[in-house]
């Protein structure tokens, strides 16, 4: 008897990439069977059952990972800072621009000048080229309105990307990522509207999944960061952090202390705070395209972030003012060439950790039964390809929620 299924690929080589998983979880000869947008089966030809499908792709050798994960980015502003990018490569300062109304303060008018249509219009080709590099999960972050009414207006604009695409959108409410012009430097008055304020509307909007802070010398303290992590904590939203950028500020294991789902960039983070990670399960997420741009040489200690089995993700930081990248697989070469990681880590970066670092391990991140149907199928002839080219995209075909796209068409079945 035959096991009726919607769609079945064949004839494929499958790094699984199931966590704790060595050297892909590769399986050769594979066979993966989807029903309703989940996976219903997975493993050798050889040892599957038989089935009939509506779908029947025949990859011929072709590698399939599980859909690309992006865990970190700000995919949703108004404007550009390509100016002020041309601005500094002249000799002109940060404080300079900032004094002449540019840097994040440019990025914030603009964000509050644009239409909830603008927003999208603008966000969309970033989505897309990021779509292109296999991508099925997204974070998309607020944090350029700073205040009720433009946070609101970034989220809703995430929400609708992921309406009028095939991908899955996640959503974090970033409203202490700076002080805004108005605050006129009183950062606890700031930090007490977003508590008071504007976590409290978003929460009741229900349009975000997490709520993230930006814990630096430039940005808020470890105390301020506290008061948004316990408000977010009243709203039952879990927690991220951009922490240790700059400097060690101990926000590592703040976020780990309130069993936070992720910290990111991390380039000065110490051994307590990885041992603090490593303990709350909280993921270390590497952004190397900041690390790049900024011209950074305070290189984050993967050793010792290996050395305590703390789980790596890696992510765009797709961003206007300090990583303004529009590809994932970018970020796994610079991963390991800027920061020895090895292709086996950076693929699980964007895939099972990436999946954790959104609190989705148990959604995506690996090709495994019952999860949902991601896949990204590659002309490749080893997932170390991945990693090793640079600007050469091999997509043959992407799938969400059993929903299959080819890259060279564009058109769904």
């Amino acid at each position: 008897m035959a096991f009726l299924v919607d769609t079945i690929w064949r004839n494929a080589r499958i790094a699984t990439m199931s966590a704790g998983s060595r050297n892909y979880g590769i399986i050769e000869d594979g066979l993966i069977a989807a029903q309703d947008g989940r996976i219903a089966w997975v493993g050798a030809a050889s040892e599957a059952p038989q089935f009939d499908a509506i779908h029947l792709h025949d990859l011929q050798g072709r590698w399939i990972t599980p859909g690309l994960v992006d865990c970190h980015t700000h995919l949703v502003y108004g404007g550009n800072r390509a100016l002020e990018f041309e601005q500094r490569l002249q000799g002109a300062t940060y404080e300079e621009i900032s004094r002449a109304g540019g840097g994040i303060v440019s990025t914030v008018r603009e964000t509050r000048n644009a239409t909830l249509e603008m927003l999208i219009y603008q966000a969309t080709p970033r989505l897309e080229s990021l779509m292109a590099d296999g991508v099925t999960t997204i974070e998309i972050k607020s944090g350029y309105g700073l205040n009720v009414e433009t946070e609101i207006k970034m989220l809703e604009a995430a929400r609708a990307l992921a309406e009028d695409h095939n991908i899955r959108v996640q959503t974090t409410f970033l409203g202490a990522h700076a002080l805004p012009p108005e605050a006129d430097g009183d950062s606890d008055a700031y930090i007490q509207q977003v508590c008071e304020e504007q976590l409290p509307a978003v929460a009741a909007a229900g349009l975000a999944d997490a709520v993230d802070a930006f814990c630096e010398g430039i940005g808020f303290s470890n105390d301020q960061t506290r008061r948004v992590f316990e408000a977010a904590r009243v709203h039952g939203l879990p927690v991220k952090l951009h922490a240790e950028q700059l400097s060690n500020l101990g926000g590592a294991a703040l976020a780990a202390e309130f069993g936070g789902l992720s910290a990111d960039h991390l380039e000065y983070v110490d051994e307590p705070g990885i041992e603090a990670m490593v303990k709350a399960g909280t993921v270390a997420v590497i952004l190397p395209g900041a690390f790049y741009f900024l011209r950074d040489t305070h290189v984050p200690p993967v050793d010792l972030m290996r050395k305590h089995g703390v789980p790596m993700a890696l992510a765009s930081d797709s961003n206007p003012g300090s990583s303004p990248m529009g590809s994932l697989l970018l970020a796994l070469n610079m991963a390991c060439t800027l920061f020895h990681m090895t292709p086996v880590e950076a693929l699980a970066s964007v895939t099972c950790n990436g999946a954790a670092a959104l609190g989705l391990q148990d959604e995506t991140g690996s090709v495994e039964v019952g999860k949902a149907c991601d896949l990204a199928v590659w002309d490749i002839e080893h997932p170390a390809e991945l990693s090793y080219t640079i600007g050469l995209n091999r997509l043959h075909m992407r799938v969400w929620n059993g929903l299959v796209e080819y890259k060279t068409s564009g058109l769904t079945s």
